[in-house]
């Protein structure tokens, strides 16, 4: 015998490792369970269906990724549960053998076609927009990170239900097996709870103040300090420009002079008033609020004809279109008071702080109303409110139903509500028999109408009578349609004839649209003006129909328009959230 045949050969380390990596992974699949993946397969289809707006292909992933999860723990619970009931019946291994071969023949065909389907259907939706289109090259990596999120996602339930195991263990040594498992589930509950609703949410708020504050102290690009008194900010103020924040610089350095007026309406104008305080005014909203009176005050602002009074979203940021159009419409005999409540950008106070918009917006107006209320009747300004998200949800909270808003206010313009806002849910639910939950109609329009774009404030039923009130309201808006409720239940929007500019394709399902709508939130202000949550100059003709201004046309209105319309077409980059 040779030498050579008595040596061993090495194994190769590549061909050791690569046998390994196909071994673990070909065990961590058959560990999975296959109604699992089944129920994970269902989801991932359903995943790239149309939802409101275009997504960059990463948010694709996640709300993909996501759903892969949720559709595998969703089969999961299914079978704990048939077990729990006492069935203990299992396929026999050959049937089980087809199922595998079944379930991988269909990824095979369903995986691919619905890659491919996904990326069509979000071509159409940018086309509804007016969006410029991805290349649909990247939806490739989109199931390549949506396994990855998945795999994630699961491994952690997985670790959870391990944990619950152990728990439900050491329970059964003193309680009976039914009793251990609800102590199992009670404490869970409690765990999850005091994590989300405690340490969690304050957690993240702490952080997010204490990051947002310098960023607040930024100024945007070409925004100057005024020079004129009927400004907030200016040398003539008690409120220090650098007190304003961000946003509130943004609102007062911008906005059309007397001049600019008189150029673009061709009629006599005075100097618009704009008045503004800064979260770091004072150590209360109530504060802050009697400095933005103060300055109203000072400005003399309830001399003039007409006072807007406008809430903010988190951050201080006020709708310039809106605000600019009540301008040029009162050839600048108006005052506009605001205010900043929060550090927070609008997304992170839209999740974890409801009350403060709340209280800003009812504080505010209380302390307007109550300069504006000792003024003679006949020498009051006309009072309006205005607000867009955050800012319209604490507008509405100022006033706390629909016949207040009535009683004590001469109009407004209520932009892009959140979905737990009141009065607007309950005017939703209860809107007039045979209108659609996206555009309805309330008591046939008498002094509250809904729109997205002017012509529908059109309502035959009845005249249009004073005060009038109009909440703008985008059908591809996901600020609007999100809700805990899309999770288990199909809203009327979605049982309707879809808006214009929304995907006839689109279709509720269980989970998966609320996380659809979910990553569409992060983009609504990435598509250009007039779609999701991107309100512009739209707002004008708005404003003509709740004012009627005297001798006004259409030709007017266009001037307007074109006056305040965004060069950029108004798309907010991602990321740039107010």
């Amino acid at each position: 015998m040779s030498r050579s045949n008595l040596i061993t050969r090495s194994p190769n380390p590549e061909t050791t490792r690569r046998t390994s990596f196909l071994q673990h992974s070909r065990e961590h699949l058959l560990s999975l369970h296959p109604v699992g993946l089944a129920c994970a397969l269902l989801f991932y289809t359903w995943s790239l269906t149309p939802s409101l707006l275009p997504r960059m292909w990463y948010f694709q992933a996640l709300a993909t990724g996501i759903s892969l999860a949720t559709g595998y723990g969703l089969g999961v619970l299914g079978v704990r549960i048939w077990w729990w009931a006492g069935f203990t019946w299992q396929p026999p291994a050959r049937w089980r053998r087809i199922g595998w071969w079944v379930l991988g023949i269909l990824a095979l065909v369903l995986i691919p076609l619905f890659s491919v389907l996904g990326a069509q259907w979000q071509w159409e939706i940018r086309e509804l927009v007016d969006a410029p289109r991805d290349s649909r090259g990247f939806y490739v990596l989109v199931l390549l990170l949506a396994a990855l999120i998945a795999a994630l996602l699961i491994a952690v339930g997985r670790a959870i239900g391990r944990f619950l195991g152990w728990l439900n263990h050491q329970q059964r040594r003193i309680l009976p097996r039914p009793l251990a498992r609800l102590g199992t589930v009670v404490l869970m509950v409690l765990l999850v709870w005091v994590l989300i609703n405690g340490l969690l949410i304050q957690g993240v708020l702490a952080v997010a103040e204490r990051s947002a504050g310098p960023v607040d102290q930024t100024t945007r690009e070409g925004i100057e300090q005024p020079r004129n008194p009927e400004r907030s900010g200016s040398p003539d103020s008690a409120q220090a420009w650098e007190s304003l924040g961000r946003d509130g610089r943004g609102f007062i350095g911008t906005g059309p002079d007397e001049a600019e007026i008189a150029q673009v309406t061709g009629r006599a104008a005075i100097e618009p008033i704009r008045v503004y305080a800064g979260v770091d005014s004072a150590d209360s909203v109530e504060g802050i609020a009697e400095n933005a009176v103060a300055e109203l005050l000072r400005t003399r602002g309830l001399d003039r004809t007409a006072l807007l009074v406008v809430t903010t979203t988190g951050r201080g940021w006020v709708n310039e279109a809106g605000a600019e159009s009540f301008e040029y419409l009162h050839g600048g005999d108006s005052a506009i008071i605001s205010m900043q409540y929060s550090h927070l950008q609008s997304p992170m106070a839209f999740l974890a702080d409801r009350e403060t918009p709340l209280e800003a917006g009812r504080v505010l107006l209380e302390k307007v109303f109550e300069q504006w209320s000792q003024l003679p009747e006949g020498d009051r300004p006309e009072l309006y409110v205005m607000g867009e998200s955050l800012g319209s949800y604490g507008a509405q909270g100022a006033v706390g139903s629909a016949q207040g808003m009535i009683n004590q206010l001469d109009g407004g313009l209520l932009i892009g509500t959140p979905n737990f806002a009141e009065p607007w849910n309950r005017l939703t639910e209860e809107r007039d028999a045979g209108s659609l939950e996206r555009l309805p109609v309330v008591d046939a329009g008498q002094h509250i109408r809904f729109a997205e774009r002017a012509g529908d404030l059109e309502v035959p039923t009845a005249q249009w009578e004073a005060p009038r009130f109009v909440f703008w309201q985008h059908s591809g808006d996901p600020v609007t349609w999100w809700s805990f409720s899309l999770l288990l239940n199909r809203p009327d929007w979605l049982a309707e004839e879809p808006g214009p500019w929304v995907h006839p394709g689109m279709r509720w399902l269980p989970f998966v649209t609320f996380w659809q709508v979910t990553a569409d939130m992060a983009l609504s202000l990435g598509v250009p003006t007039g779609y999701g949550h991107n309100y512009g100059e739209e707002a004008v003709r708005l404003w003509v129909r709740i004012l009627e201004p005297a001798d006004w046309e259409e030709a007017d209105t266009a001037r307007v328009m074109e006056a305040i319309r965004d060069p950029d077409e108004g798309v907010t980059p991602l990321g740039e959230f107010y």
